[in-house]
């Protein structure tokens, strides 16, 4: 029989373009090498030796093998030729047919969906992005238990005959229930905490703008340069798993808190996504998304719409978004806003063009942030002196005042929730603080 094995990296990948692939449209051949060269990528990303890269276009897939049965046998003439240990294919396999190729290929066989769990599994460094990988895996490997207890189906019978293969299925089925739960459960602890940090900011109104795109855009890159952080970046695919937050000061001293999130791409699998729901929560929560655009991407299109679709999934798909194209110092394009001309929003800014690699156009970026945020309420603590009668009337006449306390030199101390517009306009942004206690000491 057929022992699995567990290691192995010199990889066959398989994709197929299908005529009749259930409800979606088949791929057109631009669509198709996109595609092609992002299924190279992760592998690559994933560690893998490529041997080959094997390609046919078929009607629709086949119910034992998936390729059918004459592709299936060349491909395993192809693995013991080339002495592959692995096959990926780039489409998503039941459990059946996963067995059935590796019983036929005597070798390790990968679907999508486990290529892109191996891949997280190695970027998550975070206890809370372990835990989901951890959740993500489980989940997919409870439908495919049989594959690794064939050496034990021989072993059947009657009544006192059954062999150990069913029970430690049965066994191994209760565990990795057991297993789920445990993991939920301390996820939902997890989701807990990073609420209440949410509820905390909006309590204190502060904006979050939360960063999304396709993989590889260029997002960490951006938030690095923002907000001086030290995210891992990299040239592949998913190079930063665990979300990052960050302040981020704009001008006339307002701030906002930056989010960065893992990456989207084709076929995201719905386990990834439920199981990543708490951490995609603060693209959902957010006041405002950065879409992040690689604009030297040909297909940079087909990305915005798989972006559009994750976002859709996790109730955020009706978050205001500003399109931020990076990577303009690969088109030789020089930086700049584009404003929408609707009469209703007039002049707010929708795209702004810049390069994150060389920090060309990151003023445009953060004096667009600034604009969006000028109707944002601002909550904190402003110290008058005496002679500053007038200021106290106009924030009175603003009706933003929440109490007032004077002390022994006349000092003056207001508590304020006010438009970032209005705050501005009075000259005041640079001196509202978030703690009266600074402000005592200050003063």
């Amino acid at each position: 029989m057929f022992d699995r094995p567990h290691l192995g990296e010199r990889a066959l990948l398989v994709h197929f373009r299908f005529q009749k692939n259930g409800a979606a449209p088949a791929l057109s051949e631009v669509e198709f090498a996109d595609s092609q060269s992002e299924f190279v990528e992760l592998s690559l990303s994933a560690g893998c030796e490529i041997v080959e890269v094997i390609s046919a276009s078929r009607s629709s897939p086949q119910a034992r093998y998936f390729i059918g049965k004459g592709k299936a046998e060349e491909l395993a003439l192809q693995v013991r030729s080339s002495q592959a240990e692995l096959i990926i294919f780039n489409h998503s396999l039941s459990p059946a047919q996963e067995r059935n190729l590796e019983k036929l290929c005597r070798c390790r066989v990968l679907d999508r969906t486990g290529l892109i769990l191996d891949i997280f599994a190695q970027r998550a460094h975070s206890f809370e992005g372990k835990l989901q990988v951890e959740l993500a895996q489980l989940k997919h490997l409870s439908t495919r238990l049989v594959r690794g207890w064939t050496h034990l189906e021989r072993q059947k019978g009657g009544i006192g005959l059954r062999g150990p293969g069913e029970t430690q299925l049965e066994t191994d089925r209760r565990l990795i229930g057991h297993r789920i739960k445990r993991l939920t459960s301390r996820l939902q602890k997890v989701d807990g905490q990073r609420e209440q940090g949410r509820r905390s900011r909006k309590k204190a109104e502060t904006p979050t703008v939360a960063l999304v795109g396709y993989t590889n855009a260029g997002k960490s890159t951006l938030f690095n340069q923002l907000t001086a952080g030290q995210v891992y970046v990299a040239d592949q695919l998913f190079a930063t798993l665990d979300p990052s937050l960050r302040r981020l000061d704009l001008k006339g001293g307002s701030h906002l808190v930056l989010a960065d999130t893992v990456g989207f791409i084709r076929d995201l699998p719905h386990d990834l996504i439920a199981a990543f729901r708490s951490t995609l929560a603060e693209a959902r929560d957010a006041d405002l998304l950065l879409h992040i655009v690689d604009a030297a991407r040909d297909d940079r299109d087909e990305c915005i719409e798989e972006v559009e679709k994750v976002l859709a999934q996790i109730g955020a798909a009706d978050k205001p978004v500003l399109m931020v194209y990076n990577k303009t110092d690969l088109l030789a394009t020089a930086p700049r806003i584009d404003r929408i001309e609707a009469s209703d929003q007039q002049g707010r800014p929708s795209r702004v063009w810049l390069s994150a690699q060389t920090a060309d156009g990151l003023d445009l970026l953060t004096g667009a942030l600034t604009e969006i945020f000028r109707d944002f309420k601002r909550h904190g603590w402003i110290m008058l002196q005496p002679q500053e009668a007038a200021l106290r009337a106009k924030f009175y006449a603003h009706k933003v005042v929440l109490s007032e306390s004077v002390d022994d030199k006349g000092q003056i101390l207001l508590e304020l929730e006010i438009h970032e517009r209005d705050l501005q306009a009075l000259g005041a942004g640079e001196r509202l603080r978030a703690q009266p206690q600074t402000l005592a000491a200050a003063g």
